[in-house]
């Protein structure tokens, strides 16, 4: 789950992290009010996606009178926002961020999210703050500075300093920045986030650290211990399919191929996606019905892919092991019927009570296509597309 920028503010000022101050609003004509009561001769209008990249693309901009802020905030509010981050379709800004000016002296980048190859917490910091970090990974990797916190210890003063001193921070403004990694390490952990990143952080002339941004992602399985943050979920950012799979307990992302895929696990997924790319087509989406998928499942996840344009064809590969293969051939009829399926079908499963769910799908009348191996299954779907 994401939030938005000025939701992550909130959170990182609850944790004690310097961040400016701003006012939220929900539309644009509240704007100038906002900004009169900042007070100040220079503010900044930020659009509210759950996007990086956001001034790029025109949904950042510094206003230095009350007239540009009503101006920027007109322009902003309601714009479909394209950044690297949305892709070429944008996301529509429905809310604002009116902010304080910030007197910049110096901008850095510092996150802290899941490392798994070490069962750590990666600490990342670098000089080139503002810039798309993953163009610093790429260009100058040496730039960034990573320590590996161990969960039981948490992140030590000889730690943070590594990083404040790796990224040239001023000696003044060192213990200020040591107690904001800490700060934010505190703050990841205790939200169960899976990635709390702050870019830019800034040094000011007066050498105070301050966050200028924040960004946040949190484990979906934690989210039962977090109901003040389960509120602040925005769902004018998430895909509609999305949403609508999360009601039946389906795990659903949208993709840009043309092969539905239904699937029972997620790693068997991910292969099943791997596969027909290897075949040469893509997948149109990513969809684990899991272990316990009943009819009525497998139904809503027929008519969540076939509401993609773009689906030509739907592969269902199930490895029956908790999950039946007869009760997934059930479903699949049904689903079939009830949604007048008129895209080529292709079924491949194995395990628990295999042949009697390829019998229900021979004995339905339907024109579904069966196949015995992953790659016998892509090569036909694949095939059937084409």
């Amino acid at each position: 789950m994401k939030i938005h920028e000025y939701q992550g503010k909130e959170i990182l000022r609850k944790f004690g992290v310097n961040v400016p101050r701003g006012v939220f609003c929900p539309t644009a004509e509240e704007a100038v009010a906002a900004a009169e009561s900042l007070g100040g001769k220079v503010w900044v209008v930020k659009a509210q996606i759950h996007a990086g990249g956001r001034g790029k693309g025109g949904g950042v901009k510094v206003a230095k009178s009350l007239d540009e802020v009503k101006q920027y905030a007109n322009q902003i509010m309601g714009m479909q926002l394209v950044t690297h981050q949305t892709g070429p379709e944008g996301q529509k800004v429905r809310r604002l961020l009116i902010e304080e000016g910030a007197d910049i002296k110096k901008e850095y980048y510092v996150a802290a999210l899941t490392d798994r190859a070490t069962q750590k917490v990666a600490m990342m910091a670098s000089s080139e703050g503002g810039m798309d970090i993953e163009e610093v990974a790429h260009s100058t990797p040496e730039k960034i500075i990573k320590v590996f916190v161990d969960p039981a210890a948490g992140l030590t003063d000889a730690q943070a300093l590594e990083l404040a001193k790796g990224i040239g921070v001023p000696e003044a403004s060192t213990a200020q920045a040591v107690d904001t990694f800490k700060k934010l390490y505190q703050c990841y952990m205790e939200t169960d986030a899976s990635l709390a990143e702050i870019n830019p952080l800034i040094l000011e002339g007066n050498g105070n650290i301050k966050a200028l941004d924040a960004k946040f992602n949190f484990d979906a399985n934690a989210l039962f211990r977090h109901p003040e943050i389960v509120a602040m979920r925005d769902l004018d950012e998430e895909d509609a399919d999305e949403i609508e799979a999360s009601k039946f307990d389906l795990a659903y992302i949208s993709l840009d191929g043309n092969i539905g895929c239904l699937v029972n696990g997620a790693g068997l997924a991910m292969a099943t996606m791997d596969t027909i790319k290897l075949f040469g087509a893509e997948p149109a989406n990513f969809l684990d019905v899991g272990g316990g998928a009943t009819t009525e499942k497998v139904t809503e996840a027929f008519k969540i892919m076939l509401k993609n344009p773009k689906v030509k064809g739907i592969l269902v590969n199930i490895f029956g092991g908790i999950m039946k293969c007869d009760t997934i051939a059930t479903g699949v009829v049904t689903a079939a019927k009830e949604v007048n399926l008129s895209v080529p079908l292709v079924v491949r499963m194995k395990g628990t009570n295999e042949d009697l769910g390829k019998q229900i799908l021979k004995d339905s009348g339907l024109p579904i296509i069966s196949a015995d191996s992953m790659a016998e299954a892509a090569t036909k779907i694949v095939a059937a597309v084409k």
